[in-house]
């Protein structure tokens, strides 16, 4: 029972299959894990042991029947606390939002774990209301990352991926409105994938608009691909929901590279300042899906109209999310604001409208030319992050902070303006011993196709089987 918490998605579905051993042992182990190891890594905001375990012993017992819901009935899973869950507070790592009251609603995706007989783990950290790259909060403090305690696992799903990669849950859903879900899984050594957009709904709508995606965070592909068949499909509270995808996403996981179209953009043709290291990475990596049998060429795709870095745009919509969300919040709540966000949130209230109409412009030519360069194109590679994991605490490795966490993330951006699939998946480790993750990115609805192109990259270089030292 003791390795149960080393065990992903698919080997604990398994296990309950065949008897080995059951939803309530992995999920007592876990809770017991988090409760001797998250102190010093603060992955959880809100644990309810009882109501976990009482979902787990339900699972139990319809495997001793051979009746369950699905193949994560009993599997347990984190859920990042800007998604609603019934029963438990969803604070939004925000001092503002009041506990007492009625959390009668579950979000879609959660509203499907509990249809498909998944154990809700608890809930994960996140930066305030999701606002940016890194996950410290003025409600829960600075999540950090096991494979560096000094260092931070990204944001703002941060605390999901650094549940997974202590191995204090196999499973986690996060959210992606400019990385969220590919940031903390470069710098924490897991997978995450941000899905097509409508492809796992969302309710209630996110303030920051159709950049934010909802989507599946794991140690390995496979767990991904079997929560993604679980949490995406039609929702009617989302009026962007996507029909159900025909056929499951495990189905075509070991389909390969072999004979796909792949561009290799190191920079993305304006990213710059590139850690050394991860180019290094990330281009032996590159290098790695030739052998699998791909055709790669180096090139980049189209750049913004607007002036080449679609950041530039990409700020204007995100702090006007944030201008909505908090901007003319009453003075007595913004002054439990983390101090960025609500620097964010003033700047983004005064935007003019003008300006506002003409990044969405922008953006709607950028995603029109980046759909036409894919039909050239099964797949795009790049790094995930600019850089590797710095300092908790900070917003930025660098003392210039005037972009915030846009500086070291250009590469994921890009592909929330578009809307298409983009995972990023470990491709190797910095002499520091830190992980860098490598961007898939697909054309639009071609879900499927990222899941395997990482599969064939993990199942070749499978970095992910290394845990972070005191987390074995």
């Amino acid at each position: 029972m003791a390795e149960l918490h080393g065990l992903n998605a698919g080997e604990l579905s398994a296990g309950f299959a065949a008897g080995t051993f059951s939803p309530l042992d992995a999920a007592a182990a876990l809770l017991a894990r988090i409760e001797k190891l998250d102190t010093g890594v603060n992955a959880f905001c809100l644990l309810d042991a009882p109501a976990s375990l009482a979902q787990a012993k339900a699972s139990e017992a319809r495997w001793q029947k051979g009746a369950p819901l699905s193949a994560l009935d009993g599997v347990p899973v984190a859920i990042k606390d800007l998604l609603l869950t019934k029963g438990w507070p969803t604070l939004r790592g925000s001092r503002t939002i009041d506990p007492h009251q009625a959390w009668n609603d579950d979000a879609p995706a959660v509203a499907r774990l509990r249809q498909a007989g998944a154990v809700l783990l608890g809930k994960t950290t996140t930066p305030e209301y999701g606002w940016k790259g890194v996950t410290d909060s003025p409600l829960a403090g600075i999540t950090r990352n096991p494979w560096d305690l000094g260092k931070t696992p990204g944001g703002s799903s941060g605390g999901c991926a650094a549940a997974l990669a202590a191995r204090l849950a196999p499973l986690a859903i996060g959210t992606d409105g400019g990385g969220s879900i590919r940031i903390p899984a470069s710098f924490s050594g897991v997978f995450g994938l941000k899905p097509t957009y409508g492809r796992v709904p969302a309710f209630p709508p996110s303030p920051f608009g159709t950049l934010a995606h909802v989507g599946p965070m794991s140690r390995d592909v496979a767990g991904s691909a079997m929560l993604l068949d679980i949490i995406s499909g039609f929702d009617a509270r989302d009026p962007f929901a996507l029909p159900p995808a025909q056929g499951s996403f495990t189905s075509g996981l070991d389909d390969g590279v072999r004979g796909k179209r792949i561009a290799f953009s190191p920079a993305m043709g304006f990213a710059k300042s590139i850690d050394n290291e991860v180019a290094a990475l990330v281009a032996a990596a590159a290098r790695k899906f030739e052998s699998l049998g791909a055709v790669v060429e180096a090139v980049d795709p189209p750049l913004i109209e607007s002036g080449g870095d679609p950041r530039q745009d990409f700020r204007i919509l995100w702090w006007a999310g944030a201008g909505y969300l908090l901007g003319e919040a009453p003075e007595e709540n913004k002054k439990l604001l983390d101090p960025g966000l609500r620097a964010m949130a003033e700047e983004g209230a005064a935007i003019p409208l003008r300006r506002y109409q003409q990044a969405m412009m922008a953006r709607a030519a950028y995603a029109g030319a980046m759909r036409q360069f894919m039909t050239r194109f099964d797949l795009v590679l790049t790094p995930a992050v600019a850089v590797p994991a710095f300092d908790a605490g900070r917003l930025s490795p660098w003392d210039n902070e005037d972009f915030a966490w846009l500086d070291w993330t250009p590469f994921s951006v890009p592909f929330n303006m578009t809307q298409q699939p983009a995972a990023s998946l470990p491709c190797g480790f910095t002499r520091a011993g830190l992980p860098v993750g490598l961007q898939i990115a697909g054309r639009m609805y071609d879900d499927a196709g990222v899941l395997a192109a990482a599969m064939a990259y993990q199942t070749a270089d499978p970095v992910f089987k290394v845990p972070p030292k005191g987390f074995a």
